[in-house]
């Protein structure tokens, strides 16, 4: 067989559905950053603390120990029944540890398993643009359709319930949000959440609420979705312990559920994933028993660079909306005429800052970067010298 006889053979070797997805935006861009050295990183959203030692060491003792078996398909029954406990000390919310609850590797995961386990071919998805770059992939990924609502910065980058009510057709299924948002640090009173609770259940639809940063807000109380009236029967509940806790690489999260819910993602689960790691589950479980005394000093922490960061970002001419959440500042790029690809390129060679271009988040993405401040007060503060001497070579008058 020819060459190219060949090349057109493997290119059914990959599903459609694949082939409709773009790569990570964000990992995209950070190949070209491990290359450069002496990079402030303002790019990828992880705590730089590292985990708790308490949290650390109750893994090190369980593997002492021998735990390092599989666990039920659920989770540790320990940690659900703590995970029960926290939701009904937070929210008021009460799910059976037994059938309402499922630990995830990271809250990926659960995302992953609430659009297969409720979609159908066709399905269609609403969600904000911008938003987290996992939501639209995991929808296709389900044989669905992700319809995108732009949250636009005149709106404080809040989805807006009448916009996603003129987006409902028969395929409707279900509301994808994220709030606090990443990219953009938005958070969504209580009332604007009610407005489409409202338009949920007037149209039968599900929502997916993505709350892993909800231990992350400043100056304003998160409002948990299920808790809305009428939202818990129809709400998967997504959080996790990666950005709170600052445990990314322990990919650990969990989903919250009626049971029928719980029970469909489950079978996904126990097929391709069967357990979440064990010192994993022993190390959440620890965080969840002293999340007080974990927590407080990091949300604290954040606030002060969250309150420089902005104040830099808008004394510089970027202008930037307050973000009350999560640990991003997304800054208007518009006054340099470039793409936010542009924009993040060149102060990336020019000035060895690393930002995410605000595109790869979405259309409405586009003249906006991403800057994550979980990073050290001295290295956010020269960051923002790096920036001024940057936008002032390329700004338009």
């Amino acid at each position: 067989m020819s060459s190219k006889g060949k090349s057109q053979h493997k290119k059914h070797l990959i599903s459609k559905r694949t082939s409709l997805i773009s790569p990570s935006g964000i990992r995209k861009f950070f190949d070209l950053l491990a290359s450069i050295d002496g990079v402030i990183s303002l790019g990828v959203g992880e705590p730089d603390y590292a985990t708790p030692w308490h949290i650390c060491e109750a893994a090190i003792k369980s593997l002492e120990k021998g735990y390092t078996m599989y666990t039920s398909n659920h989770g540790m029954l320990e940690l659900r029944q703590e995970l029960s406990k926290y939701l009904r000390d937070s929210y008021e919310l009460d799910y059976d540890p037994d059938t309402e609850l499922l630990i995830t590797v990271g809250v990926s995961e659960a995302l992953d398993l609430a659009m297969r386990a409720t979609l159908d071919f066709g399905d269609e998805v609403i969600m904000p643009d911008p938003c987290y770059v996992a939501y639209a992939p995991c929808v296709i990924m389900a044989g669905g359709t992700p319809i995108m609502v732009p949250a636009n910065s005149d709106n404080n980058f809040e989805i807006n319930a009448a916009d996603i009510e003129k987006k409902i057709n028969a395929r409707t299924k279900a509301i994808l949000i994220g709030y606090p948002a990443n990219p953009t640090g938005a958070v969504m009173s209580k009332e604007k959440l009610t407005q489409i609770a409202e338009v949920a259940l007037r149209h039968n639809l599900l929502v997916i609420s993505d709350e892993i940063y909800a231990k992350l807000v400043y100056g304003v109380e998160h409002t948990c979705f299920a808790k809305l009236p009428e939202m818990r029967e129809n709400t998967i509940l997504l959080g996790g312990f990666s950005k709170a806790y600052a445990m990314t690489g322990w990919r650990i999260g969990y989903a919250a559920a009626p049971k029928e819910l719980i029970k469909a993602m489950t079978k996904i689960h126990q097929y391709t994933i069967m357990c979440a790691p064990t010192m994993a589950q022993v190390a959440a479980l620890e965080a969840l028993k002293s999340e007080k005394d974990t927590t407080a000093d990091m949300v604290e922490d954040y606030n002060r660079r969250r309150l420089v960061i902005v104040k830099g970002l808008n004394d510089i001419g970027l202008t930037c909306f307050e973000p009350h959440g999560a640990f991003y500042a997304f800054p208007s790029i518009k006054c340099t005429g470039m793409t936010s690809e542009e924009f993040a390129e060149k102060l990336l060679v020019e000035e060895k800052v690393a930002v995410v271009p605000g595109s790869a988040f979405g259309e409405h993405g586009e003249g906006f970067v991403r800057c994550c401040y979980a990073t050290s007060l001295v290295e956010i503060e020269e960051a923002l010298t790096r920036m001024k001497r940057f936008v002032s070579k390329h700004k338009i008058n």
